[in-house]
């Protein structure tokens, strides 16, 4: 499974760094130290010197800086991913806020991206460390092995074409009333969306709806990354706006993201939701509210259980409801706690949940499906 976790009796998880900075494999190599259950087992100044590393050491995790001499983070991840896809691989950068080279690396199979402490004050790089060891412990229970599926299985719901049958045979006429697209990931979800949006047309009938849990570091290039691979316009919400079709929109970073009485955007300092600001469930539950039965709703990879509550909203308000499925999602816990709520009607891959959105043109055209 893509999302096994280590029991809590598992042996030690094996951390290479790769990074060309001293500095740096010295303080991560630190904060790392304090966690009983993790072991650095070696460092290396560069890609090449990291792939030795990785075929003699067999690590658990490895954590990969972007910019390096001899080979960067980019090809050493391509080359990973092609000769040893059992390790797992986490991004720890040291590049300007806004980079969208970043997202390259998640693209090649990175699973995470993690920002390195930049400030010396304590309370600061405490708070950077206990994000690191969480996040390394996180990836050291996933299988990066990309499953292409030629043929999908019948209990899937999915026909020969790839089309949900229930949602064509019987939901198909709910396609015409769908007025948003509501979206949420977490861990795996830059890779996800990049799959759905990038197959969706610039004059894609409705507004769609973003959140995806993202450090503010990396919140611009995620965008920048994004709209370079879509045609679909790519955006940051702006307070008083009102959702235009074809356009993506993410909440502004730090905030939560709502739409007002009149449909309008508006964003909110409110306290962390479930853990997080911007929450998938605040957002999809204020889509629920003005919206109604004219949402689709759909909750993507990811930890935790953000978005499962909103997903609910939106399937109580009569709206379609979609969470990713097990075999292609990094890490299942987001969409599992949908499932296991009844929040998600259907339970797809990226691929079949971009079918559907392109086939809600086709609805909206006149297609003769049904």
């Amino acid at each position: 499974m893509n999302s096994a976790f280590r029991t809590p009796n598992s042996a030690l998880i094996k951390v290479l760094l790769v990074d060309d900075s001293t500095i740096a494999l010295t303080i991560l190599g630190r904060i790392l130290s304090n966690a009983p259950d993790i072991q650095v087992v070696g460092t290396a100044k560069n890609g090449k010197e990291g792939l030795e590393l990785v075929e003699e050491l067999n690590p658990d995790v490895l954590c990969v800086d972007l910019h390096m001499p001899v080979m960067d983070g980019y090809e050493f991840t391509k080359e990973v991913m092609r000769r040893f896809p059992k390790p797992i691989l986490v991004v720890s950068v040291s590049v300007q806020e806004g980079s969208a080279n970043i997202f390259k690396l998640l693209q090649a199979g990175a699973v995470d991206v993690f920002a390195k402490p930049r400030s010396g004050i304590e309370s600061e790089y405490d708070k950077k460390g206990l994000e690191l060891i969480s996040k390394v412990r996180m990836v050291a229970g996933v299988v990066p092995i990309r499953r292409h599926k030629e043929v999908v299985g019948r209990e899937s719901g999915v026909g020969s074409e790839g089309i949900p049958v229930p949602l064509l045979k019987t939901q198909y006429s709910q396609l015409n009333t769908v007025k948003v697209i509501a979206i949420g990931a977490s861990t795996g979800g830059p890779q996800a969306l990049q799959t759905i949006l990038s197959q969706i047309p610039a004059n894609f009938p409705m507004p769609i709806i973003c959140v995806q849990h993202i450090g503010n570091e990396f919140a611009n290039g995620f965008i920048e990354w994004l709209a370079s691979l879509c045609r679909i316009k790519v955006k940051f919400a702006e307070a008083g706006e009102s959702p235009e079709s074809g356009t993506v929109y993410f909440p502004q970073p730090e905030t939560h993201l709502k739409v007002d009485a009149e449909g309008r955007f508006f964003s909110t300092s409110e306290p962390l939701y479930d853990g997080h600001r911007p929450s998938i469930t605040v957002t999809m539950r204020s889509i629920a509210d003005y919206y109604k039965n004219e949402v689709m709703a759909i909750l993507l990879t990811g930890m935790g259980r953000d978005g499962a509550e909103g997903m609910l909203s939106v399937s109580r308000a009569g709206g379609i409801t979609i969470a990713q499925d097990e075999n292609s999602s990094i890490v299942f816990g987001m969409p599992k706690a949908a499932i296991e709520i009844g929040a998600a009607k259907y339970v797809l891959s990226p691929e079949d949940i971009a079918r559907i959105l392109n086939e809600i043109i086709k609805s909206l055209e006149g297609g003769s499906h049904g």
